[in-house]
């Protein structure tokens, strides 16, 4: 089976959270007040709330279906650049549940010394899960080979920004904790949580439109690009601009990790639409060269890295510099933008601690993730901020946060209210053992096991031939193939291998 480049180096998963969640009994709101004996309506509310255990599921389904299956079917992928497709919101969805496992985590903190060591251990933990996964040594399941030169190693990566958004938001949580209601939000944390928000998002708009980015050169160091070893300028000259080659988000990451350390299959490539017009370096001093000016953006706009877009496929020939250039989708100020849609979901899971019944839960979700998708569309449509994953745009936060806001209540009115959790039994059981199928199916690792079993080919596998004779020969077209392949083949297989886990009492955390 053949898997995206592009894809399979930005997936993700929440892997403090299973075990958080464990300790946290996922939801099992214990109260200040042990005794206190709740409504009828909340009689119920102190079990397992099933709802976030099956909203993780859930994502890590997602994430396998568009990891795996967005290479054929584009539209599902993450965007090239500007927009937000489905595979765009698995990365802020765990990010959330994230935020939400913390308050569950830490309702009791005897000692604060010890917490934060907790805290720091595991944040050290996925440091090196993200670079042991991620930085360049696993090349499963395609590949049967293994190493990572490390001059060239990948630093960032999702783990690596589930690490900084858990220690801030976590370090936050344990600085601001106090004794609380049982009816009544922490307002100490609410506070902080705004001013360190309102910091954040300061200091990540002041530098991507206040820092100049002047020109910059980089080699292409894809050993199987037919531009191998060649050198290549991209003129900037610029601040504040958004497009792919010359915003600040980019360059940060050049400087401070070095070009060869970041990610090297970049997903502007697939985009046929690039740049806006920005004459910051340029002094005007008349009408002719204005006009130059605006020829030489609009042939820029017109260009094209590839013919075969928004599908994967080679360079043209006359393709702009940058589309053979590295970007780091998880770089250093994306992910400081990133912490912003775990501090929401601290909120959520805060409301599901302090908040004692099924309706004053909805009402304080719901209202928040409305305004939060208001104002991304908004942001958006007006051209103020576009959508942009691999910038990690305050509109994509909000669009992001609102949906996982709504998808959330959605599950907690039909799980934990209305008590449908039957129909959702495969989310869940891969919710619980997440780590399990993020490292076996997600990161390929079960798959180039068994493709290390070949029969006088290394492509004549199992995985090969399952995928070519029962999916792909059956429906003959090798788009749905993989589309039905993923369903069936991955994620409804290892939702049944979690299951069993789960019946043997079986689970693996971080």
């Amino acid at each position: 089976m053949s898997y995206s480049r592009e894809l399979n180096n930005q997936k993700t998963i929440v892997l403090i959270s299973i075990e958080e969640v464990e300790e946290a009994k996922n939801g099992d709101v214990v109260h200040e007040n042990q005794n206190e004996q709740l409504p009828s309506e909340n009689s119920h509310l102190n079990k397992r709330v099933d709802s976030l255990d099956i909203f993780r599921g859930f994502t890590v389904a997602l994430m396998i279906l568009v990891d795996d299956a967005g290479g054929d079917w584009p539209m599902i992928a993450h965007a090239p650049w500007n927009g937000c497709n489905l595979a765009d919101f698995v990365m802020p969805f765990f990010l959330f549940i994230v935020g939400m496992a913390i308050p569950l985590a830490l309702k009791r903190i005897p000692d604060r010394l010890i917490t934060t060591r907790k805290v720091i251990f595991r944040t050290i933990k996925l440091l090196l899960w993200g670079i042991l996964l991620q930085g360049g040594y696993s090349h499963a399941p395609d590949e049967l080979t293994y190493g990572v030169d490390v001059k060239r190693i990948r630093w960032c990566g999702i783990l690596q920004r589930i690490a900084l958004s858990y220690l801030i938001v976590a370090l936050l949580e344990i600085a601001t904790k106090t004794s609380q209601g049982t009816n009544q939000l922490p307002g100490r944390f609410s506070v902080f949580k705004l001013v360190v928000g309102a910091c954040i998002l300061t200091i990540y708009l002041s530098v991507l439109y206040g820092v100049y980015v002047p020109d910059w050169q980089f080699t292409v160091q894809n050993a199987e690009s037919p531009n191998y070893e060649e050198h290549f300028t991209v003129t900037c000259g610029v601040r504040g601009t958004l497009n792919p080659p010359c915003n600040a988000v980019g360059y940060v990451d050049r400087t401070l990790l070095g070009i060869n350390h970041v990610y090297h299959h970049p997903a502007w490539r697939r985009s046929k639409v690039y740049t806006q017009c920005f004459y910051s370096s340029h002094l005007v001093v008349s009408s002719i060269l204005i006009r130059n000016i605006f020829l030489s953006c609009l042939l820029e706009v017109l260009q094209a890295c590839t013919a075969n877009s928004p599908f994967e496929g080679p360079l043209l020939e006359n393709a702009p510099s940058w589309c053979h250039a590295p970007f780091e989708p998880e770089g250093i100020l994306s992910s400081i933008s990133a912490v912003l849609s775990t501090i929401n979901g601290v909120h959520f899971g805060h409301v599901l601690v302090h908040i004692k019944n099924h309706t004053g839960r909805l009402k304080h979700w719901v209202p928040m993730g409305l305004t939060l998708l208001v104002l991304g569309l908004l942001l958006h449509f007006t051209n103020a901020i576009p959508l942009n994953k691999q910038l990690y745009s305050f509109s994509y936060v909000c669009v992001t946060s609102g949906a996982a806001a709504f998808v959330f209540s959605a599950f907690y009115f039909l799980v934990d209210i209305l008590d449908l959790k039957f129909l959702f039994l495969p989310f869940k059981w891969i919710g619980m053992n997440a780590m399990l199928v993020f490292v076996m199916a997600a990161e390929g690792i079960f798959a180039g096991f068994i493709n290390g079993w070949y029969y006088e080919d290394p492509h004549n596998t199992l995985v090969n031939w399952i995928l070519e004779h029962v999916f792909t020969g059956v429906w003959h077209s090798k788009r749905v193939g993989i589309l039905f392949y993923v369903i069936f083949a991955e994620i409804l297989f290892w939702a049944v291998v979690a299951g069993i886990f789960h019946r043997l009492k079986i689970y693996w955390k971080l």
